[in-house]
């Protein structure tokens, strides 16, 4: 994945029952666009993330369309 700052995230949930995670990417730490990215959550919250394998994460940067 390559993620650049203003990127939109959303994160599929993690739980059955909880809802997906919608954010905006704040900060990429990785090279080249990697993880782990700082997000800020649509809830106001600030976290840093590091997707692992099954992750399922969808990127969408400000100039594109969802369809990428």
């Amino acid at each position: 994945m390559e993620a650049r700052v203003g990127d939109r995230i959303t994160m599929a949930a993690e739980h059955v029952g909880q809802g997906t995670r919608e954010g905006t990417i704040r900060e990429v730490k990785g090279e080249g666009g990697a993880p782990p990215y700082v997000v800020e959550w649509s809830d106001g919250h600030t976290g840093i993330i590091h997707p692992g394998p099954g992750s399922v994460l969808r990127c969408v940067h400000p100039d594109e369309s969802p369809a990428g």
